[in-house]
């Protein structure tokens, strides 16, 4: 051992000289001046292409001092005069009268598309229609119940066909295009017989359905149907085949000869288009089939017919020559029923009568000696008389028999 540390740093052994360690130097990137030379050079490409794109541009950009006769535009928009109010610009309109849907009719296709060329079509021709109605209860006092639809655009200025049940006794109708555009619509007229309804829209350059031939159908023909199906899925396209044709329905106390298809419908396709496969209109779809294990029912009311009732209502405001009895009618089809309106037996009872031999609550059971049961006998019996006609109606009423004469005239709204 050392005495001290002098002993110790003159007596201890030598030391090897200290090594020197190398420290981790950064590892040269390879290559980076070659990416920016590469981005320089990106750059200027750039921007002489955008010079040679220029250039080339202008040499062919139309002269705009050449005659009109070489270019191709589009017409302006109509605008009011600034003499006329815009509130009355609407009545300086000409007026179709009659109307004619099938004037406005785009050229048919020569021959058959496939499912994504007539889908392509036919979807700007549909629309989505919602409704709002005002119905009053007990406990609820007056309350707002929602509605939703389809409609075919029939006209460029904006006359669209739905069906009577989709806009019955709505107080606002909003009618939606493919594009997104929202439209208040005005309702021009009903028929509750063939289930057709025609509203109008403040709208031009439209695109019009392409009216088809419905009676030259054949059964297992393809079929398209566009429409918005439980209200939320406008412009919606299912396809099928034609399954049936001319068959007959009842609804709602109505006989109507409808398509039958296979094409999927729901609820909120009511209004819609029955489509062929050259981009036709041949339906306006009305009904579905509904029920434990039942798929594939659909029904439309056939496009000639559609386009019957169309045309006078959008022409007249109704369906010219339609009879009408002066009657307001209810029917009473089952026992519960007769209970709740407090009558002894069912059957078709009057409510009102434009003529003063028939009163409320009397029961019809015949016209001209032909039996009536239920509002479905009284249409049936009905479709044979015209404007004009006298029939004979006999009625129960306390237990009595009584008959009535009445004149029938045009119905009008």
């Amino acid at each position: 051992m050392y005495d001290n540390w002098n002993q110790y740093q003159y007596n201890r052994p030598p030391q090897p000289p200290p090594q020197y360690v190398p420290q981790p130097q950064p590892k040269r990137r390879r290559g980076a001046g070659l990416k920016v030379l590469l981005v320089v050079f990106c750059f200027i490409l750039a921007i002489a292409a955008g010079f040679v794109g220029g250039y080339i541009a202008n040499l062919y950009r139309p002269d705009l001092s050449e005659p009109e006769k070489n270019r191709i535009s589009a017409p302006p928009p109509a605008a009011p005069s600034p003499d006329i109010p815009a509130s009355e610009y609407e009545n300086t309109l000409p007026r179709r009268e009659p109307f004619e849907i099938s004037s406005l009719l785009n050229s048919p296709a020569e021959q058959e598309m496939t499912t994504p060329e007539v889908a392509a079509i036919v979807r700007q021709s549909v629309v989505e229609i919602k409704t709002e109605t005002v119905s009053s209860g007990i406990r609820m006092g007056s309350y707002v119940t929602e509605g939703a639809g389809s409609g075919v655009i029939v006209s460029e200025d904006g006359y669209i066909v739905t069906n009577d049940h989709v806009i019955d006794r709505a107080t606002s109708i909003t009618v939606r295009l493919i594009d997104g555009r929202e439209f208040p619509a005005l309702l021009i007229g009903t028929d509750s017989k063939t289930d057709i309804a025609v509203i109008k829209i403040s709208a031009s350059g439209l695109s019009p359905a392409n009216f088809g031939d419905s009676s030259a159908l054949v059964i297992g023909e393809s079929a398209l149907a566009v429409g918005n199906p439980l209200g939320e899925l406008g412009g919606t396209v299912t396809g099928g085949i034609i399954s049936a044709l001319d068959r007959e329905m009842s609804i709602e106390g109505e006989t109507m000869s409808l398509l039958q298809t296979d094409a999927a419908v729901n609820p909120g396709n009511s209004g819609g288009g029955l489509f062929n496969m050259r981009a036709e209109l041949i339906g306006i779809v009305n009904a579905k089939s509904s029920g434990l294990n039942i798929e594939g029912l659909g029904f439309a009311i056939p496009a000639n017919i559609a386009r019957i009732v169309a045309n006078d209502i959008i022409s007249y405001g109704y369906v010219k020559g339609r009879v009408d009895t002066g009657l307001e009618l209810i029917d009473i089809p089952t026992a519960q029923s007769a209970r709740w309106y407090r009558v002894s037996q069912t059957g078709l009872y009057i409510l009102s009568s434009a003529d003063g031999q028939l009163r409320n609550g009397d029961r019809i059971t015949a016209i001209d000696e032909r039996e009536i049961e239920d509002l479905y006998d009284f249409n049936e019996v009905m479709k044979s008389f015209n404007v004009g006609d006298t029939i004979t109606i006999t009625v129960s009423r306390n237990n009595e028999i009584i008959t009535a004469s009445i004149t029938l005239t045009e119905w009008k709204p």
